[in-house]
């Protein structure tokens, strides 16, 4: 069932193309709901969106990939915005409510490791990030770092971030009990930024100078190495309709993949999907 999904996910994305026609009036209220991890480019996108089409209200609001997905399938959304592609069992019970989610991928993102900032350790491996993340390593003078033990930081379960990290870092290992759990990107950055001994993961677009990113296997996560595949940890980050999007939804995906909304991405620190130039 997801091999279907996802081709039609390729297909609306190819489909979307040809429908991106002059601008047309406009009025309404779009809801938006879902991932944080496409928050920033969902606000930015919102934002420049109304501005274009000012009788158009977007309503938008987050608490992770699987609450979105789950408000367009209970018909509370629009728009689910989503860190992970849609599960064979969100799919099922969508269908038993004849509902039917629509794919768009949006941009891509890359997850970055995050450590306090006066840590001194630069490049973790993905073995490293696993044994870290699993409480095999527990000090961080393991990895060349000061005698000060490592303090893991994690997101919750429902995140479309910590489903990506357990599978591409942990290999569906757990998580260590001892792990600090927060519920956002915005919490995570709060969290590392204060805890000496800290790691934590987040979307590329939360970076800031308040933590230091690392590189992985040696490479660091940029637009660049995103984009190319060379970077380990990155994923693609979704738009969700309920059936084809008409009227106000169609029209505010079209935006998204306007040479425009895909410059936002860029922004706010996600890669577009195609190069929209200068």
């Amino acid at each position: 069932m997801k091999t279907v999904f996802k081709f039609f996910a390729l297909t609306a994305c190819l489909l979307l193309s040809v429908s991106l026609v002059a601008p047309q009036a406009m009025a309404g209220q779009l809801v938006i709901k879902g991932s944080t991890t496409v928050l920033p480019y969902a606000q930015k996108a919102a934002e420049a969106y109304m501005k274009a089409r000012p009788d158009v209200a977007v309503s938008l609001s987050g608490g992770g990939s699987g609450n979105g997905i789950k408000a367009i399938v209970d018909g509370t959304t629009d728009i689910a915005n989503a860190s992970r592609f849609i599960k064979d069992s969100e799919v099922q019970m969508a269908m038993n409510k004849k509902r039917y989610p629509v794919p768009f991928r949006v941009a891509l993102d890359c997850i970055v490791p995050v450590v306090h900032k006066d840590n001194s350790v630069k490049d973790l491996s993905m073995d490293d990030l696993k044994n870290i993340y699993t409480g095999k390593a527990k000090n961080w003078k393991e990895f060349g770092g000061p005698d000060l033990g490592i303090v893991v930081v994690s997101r919750d379960t429902s995140s479309g971030t910590y489903e990506v990290w357990e599978e591409l870092v942990l290999r569906k290992e757990m998580v260590t009990p001892r792990a600090l759990t927060v519920a956002s990107n915005g919490a995570m950055v709060q969290t590392v930024a204060g805890t000496k001994g800290a790691i934590g993961y987040i979307g590329m677009g939360y970076l800031n100078d308040a933590i230091k990113q690392l590189t992985v296997n040696s490479v660091l996560g940029t637009e660049e190495t995103t984009r190319s595949g060379q970077y380990a940890i990155s994923r693609p980050l979704f738009m969700f309709t309920n059936g084809w999007p008409t009227g106000v939804p169609l029209d505010f995906i079209n935006f998204i993949f306007s040479p425009t909304g895909q410059k936002l991405a860029r922004e706010v620190g996600n890669v577009p999907v195609f190069n929209p130039g200068n």
